[in-house]
């Protein structure tokens, strides 16, 4: 007969321990002004954690150019930033031109040069199809919840062999994994995150870092 024991897998995380890791990497005053802004505005940006974890991805895969879906006030771009290449390329898409202004405020503020952050206003669905096929090394989504499956089919597009997709939100306040919530953003996520690990093409992963990110690696095909 055996006991648990704290640490045994499957012995959920104490609040205590979620906190402790998500303020394991800090933020600087940049990052708490920016976070500042999103509140005056209203936008909720991705919490240290998540935010940690987009700069290790980025650091893990060299990138050198980068798509977010959610400019917010440059919360999530800054920390893609910071893990990128020195000569990487964000290119972030809002339908708030106003949210970008800010959003260049705090990459300015952080020494960023502006030739490293390509804001282009308007909505996702209308940005992305006009975006480079296959050059891309990471695709960042904090959109619309209700796109995120149109999301995923332009990432698959967009992303090198390699490449990574990353969704916010994917646990939607405790709602995905409780099959009672049917709203439509609740549904839509969980149908994504159900597509994402039956898809043949890619390596799916869910990490409960801030409000839960999905990701997934785009595997390499024969001949590339």
């Amino acid at each position: 007969m055996s006991t648990t024991t704290p640490g045994t897998p499957g012995t959920p995380v104490s609040s205590a321990s979620w906190t402790y890791a998500e303020g394991f990497v800090g933020e600087d005053d940049v990052l708490a002004a920016a976070r500042a802004r999103a509140d005056e505005v209203g936008v909720t940006p991705v919490g240290p954690g998540a935010g940690a974890a987009l700069r290790f991805l980025a650091a893990v895969l060299d990138a050198r150019a980068v798509v977010e879906v959610g400019t917010g006030t440059g919360v999530s771009g800054l920390w893609l930033l910071r893990g990128m290449r020195s000569d990487g390329v964000l290119t972030t898409v809002d339908v708030e031109a106003e949210h970008q202004r800010l959003a260049k405020q705090t990459f300015a503020e952080a020494g960023i040069a502006a030739s490293r952050a390509r804001t282009i206003p308007g909505a996702a669905l209308e940005v992305l199809p006009r975006l480079t096929d296959g050059h891309y090394d990471l695709v960042f989504c904090d959109g619309d919840k209700r796109e995120y499956a149109a999301y995923l089919d332009e990432a698959m597009r967009l992303l090198r062999p390699g490449g990574v997709v990353v969704f916010d939100n994917a646990l939607w306040h405790d709602r995905v994994a409780d099959p009672a919530q049917r709203d439509e953003q609740t549904v839509a996520i969980r149908e994504l995150g159900r597509t994402i690990a039956a898809h043949d093409s890619l390596v799916p992963l869910l990490l409960p870092v801030g409000d839960g990110l999905l990701l997934a690696k785009k595997e390499w095909a024969p001949g590339d």
